[in-house]
Order: C-alpha cells, then sequence, then structure tokens
C-alpha cells in the first residue's frame, strides 16, 4: 500500500531512523505484533474489510473541501483545499489507527487495550474503539494535558475506558508513553498497546502509517476530480509525532512534483525555549524505544515543549520524516502559537469551519507561505481534527472575557 523508499528494513529502520529499541521483557510479544501484521498486510481481504468497517463506522472516505473564501482573501491565484478528518468519527484522523489495530486485535486474539493521549482524540477513539469491539480499555494521559483537555476526558469516562493521569516528568504525552509501556510490561499476554502516532519501535510507524494512509489514498482521487486529473502541487500537514502527515503524506512520496510541507509547533517562537519545534535542531537521539530526532540538548537531556496545541508538544518526530526530511522529500517549518489563534479565528469567520488547534498549524503556515504560490497551484492541507475539544484553550486565546469568566468558575470548582 506505500511506497518502498518509506518501507523499513527487517529490523524497522528507514535510513538512520527507527528501530527496536525495546526491553527483553517485551521481545515477544513485539514478535508476535509483527508477524500478525505482515500476515495481515499480505490478506487484501484484511485492508478491504477495515476499509468497509471505516465506510460505515467512520464517515469514509472523508470530503475534500475548497476553501474559496480564504483563497480570494488571499489574491485567488491558487486554489485551497483541504481534507476533513475533522468529519472521522470521534472528530480526528486518530480513528483511523485505532480501528484498524482493533481488527488486528480481534486477530490476535487479545481481550485489553491500553493508550497513551496527549490531545485526548487518540484517547476518545481507541476508548470508542474498544466499546464498538468489546475490549476493556485504559488510557494513560498527562496531568496537564487532563487539565486542559477536559471534554476529551469526560467523553473517554462515558466510553467505559479507565483514564490515568500521569504526573511524573512534564506531565505531558512523552510521560504518558512511558506509564504505558510499563502497563503493557506487566499486562502483555492479554493486552494490545495501541500506540496513537507514527513514533516508537518498530512495527508502530509502520503500521500506524499503513492504516492511516488511507487519507492520502482518497486525496489523490479527490483532489484529481476537482483539478480534472491533476494531483496538489502542495501538500501541508501539522506534525507532532506525525500520524496526520504521514497519513496524507505517503501515498505522495513517489509524486516528485508534489511538495509536501510538514509545520511543527512553534509555540513562543524558536528562540523563545518554548516550543516543540525538532527539525531546526536535528539532535538525533534514542528514546522511548526508537531512534529520530528529539528536541533535546547537547547531552542528550530531553527538554521541555511547549504548544498551544496538546498534540503537538512530543519531543519527537516519526523516524519516517526525519528520514524524509533528510532525503529532501518533505520541508518543515513551524507556527507560533499566536499565528496558530490568527488561523483558528480565519477558518471559522471565513469558511464555518471549526479547527482544532494542532489542524490550524496547516493553515498558519499556508498564510505566511501564500505569496510564494504560483499561479493556479492547488494547495491542499489536512484539517486533521475539530475544535470542539479546544472550545476553552481558543477562548482563553482570543480573549472573550465572557467565556474566561465561565472558564475561570468551572476551574474553582474542579
Amino acid at each position: 500500500m506505500l511506497s518502498a523508499s518509506v518501507t523499513p528494513t527487517a529490523q524497522g529502520y528507514y535510513g538512520p531512523f527507527g528501530g527496536m529499541f525495546i526491553p527483553e521483557i517485551l521481545k515477544t510479544t513485539f514478535e508476535q505484533l509483527i508477524t500478525a501484521f505482515k500476515e495481515a498486510q499480505r490478506d487484501p481481504e484484511f485492508w478491504e474489510s477495515y476499509v468497509k468497517f471505516m465506510q460505515s463506522y467512520s464517515c469514509r472516505p472523508t470530503p475534500v473541501t475548497p476553501l474559496d473564501n480564504i483563497a480570494e482573501m488571499l489574491g485567488g491565484h491558487f486554489r485551497l483545499l483541504c481534507k476533513r478528518e475533522d468529519l472521522n468519527q470521534t472528530g480526528a484522523h486518530k480513528a483511523n489507527n485505532v480501528m484498524g489495530q482493533g481488527l488486528l486485535v480481534q486477530r490476535m486474539g487479545k481481550s485489553r487495550v491500553i493508550a497513551e493521549t496527549g490531545a485526548g482524540q487518540h484517547g476518545v477513539a481507541t476508548a470508542t474503539m474498544a466499546a464498538k469491539l468489546g475490549l476493556e480499555c485504559t488510557v494513560y494521559m498527562g496531568a496537564l494535558d487532563v487539565e486542559r483537555q477536559r471534554p476529551n476526558v469526560f467523553w473517554m469516562e462515558q466510553l467505559g475506558a479507565t483514564v490515568i493521569p500521569v504526573t511524573e516528568g512534564t506531565a505531558t504525552l512523552k510521560d504518558a508513553i512511558n506509564a504505558a509501556m510499563r502497563d503493557w510490561a506487566e499486562s502483555m499476554e492479554d493486552t494490545h498497546y495501541v500506540l496513537g502516532t507514527v513514533c516508537g519501535p518498530h512495527p508502530f510507524p509502520e503500521l500506524v502509517s499503513y492504516f492511516q494512509s488511507i487519507i492520502g489514498h482518497e486525496a489523490r482521487e479527490q483532489v484529481s476530480k476537482i483539478t480534472g486529473g491533476a494531483l496538489p502541487d502542495r501538500i501541508y500537514a501539522c506534525v507532532g509525532g506525525g500520524s496526520n502527515a504521514s497519513g496524507i503524506f505517503l501515498p505522495f512520496v513517489d509524486d516528485s512534483e508534489v511538495e509536501l510541507v510538514g509545520v511543527e509547533a512553534g509555540g513562543k517562537g524558536l528562540g523563545s525555549g518554548m516550543h516543540a519545534a525538532r527539525i531546526p535542531a536535528r539532535q538525533v537521539g534514542i528514546a522511548q524505544g526508537y531512534k529520530t530526532y528529539f528536541l533535546q540538548d547537547e547531552e542528550g537531556q530531553m527538554q521541555h515543549t511547549h504548544s498551544i496545541a496538546a498534540g503537538l508538544d512530543y519531543i519527537g518526530i516519526s523516524p519516517i520524516l526525519s528520514h524524509l526530511y533528510d532525503q529532501g522529500r518533505v520541508h518543515f517549518t513551524a507556527a507560533t502559537d499566536e499565528a496558530v489563534v490568527e488561523a483558528t479565528k480565519l477558518l471559522i469567520r471565513k469558511e464555518g469551519l471549526i479547527p482544532a488547534l494542532e489542524s490550524s498549524h496547516a493553515l498558519a503556515a499556508i498564510l505566511a507561505e501564500a505569496s510564494n504560490f504560483n499561479d493556479g497551484e492547488t494547495i491542499l492541507f489536512n484539517l486533521s481534527g475539530r475544535g470542539d475539544k479546544d472550545i476553552f484553550n481558543i477562548a482563553e486565546a482570543i480573549g472573550d472575557e465572557k467565556w474566561k469568566d465561565f472558564i475561570r468558575k468551572k476551574a474553582t470548582q474542579l
């Protein structure tokens, strides 16, 4: 389903990145997962069953929507499109991966799933999958993320999942991943870890990108119909770990005429020390089971991250995207919190779409670079999630006094 250029070696490497750095106790579990995944990949009926399941349960294929109002505001010399992953079940691209892994869990005969989550969308999607397929579910979430993503925590609990706040470290996504890995080491006989992004030890980068590639495969056909046969000239996607970006990028990797642009979290600015942009420093490290570019100092110590978007403050980036960056196939930029808020407001007011703050990073980059687009170009970005979960953060960021008062009252009641 994916290009040979993004197929890992038997050891799980993409160029110098990736691998499988795991404790000995998990080796057998990973070997079982790799075997089950490879068997599923070779079975054409598995992919067909996955697509049919997503069509009947998760609003696939999600549409590609023209954003003519914003394009006209920016000069009208290019076509602007967005892939509507916000219309997926649970409101984000995360459903693609978890539903696929759920079908794998059934093939492996396991009865429990665990997951980590940052913005909460992966946690909600995993809890939804567990409810649908009759599995026990535990979700680990950084305590800081629990506070700023309360709506998603509520829905996870209503879906029957046990949500465990993680207070260690920075109390964000990387700490939730560590906690989930510890759980798995103690429960691997009946438990599968539904990793949420294209990071971690082999085979997770390949496995997650395999299911998320449904985004790009659909987009190829949809954009071609809109343009009369042409592919998009540029594709933008926000990048935390990189699952939505990989999903829309990888089916276009062999199309050299299509520029692929990943947008990291610029936070308060790249010189502020409060951001989550891994690519500018290009510090290679090994952590959480794999090798990639991490946000770390020269001694290899992981640095604190910041983003207005909870799903983009992860310390590492997909080994697949690191490899494609080194090859010059994917370009990277960053969008600041301030630019993201402005992009969010614009999309809401001009197009009537309410994006997740993560997704608005891609639009913010497009707004910053629009003057460089050639006449007649087609620009596509992945609207990877909707903004329901961000309502309090957005209200705080735009300075709505009525909503800020409401938030303060709610905070005192917690």
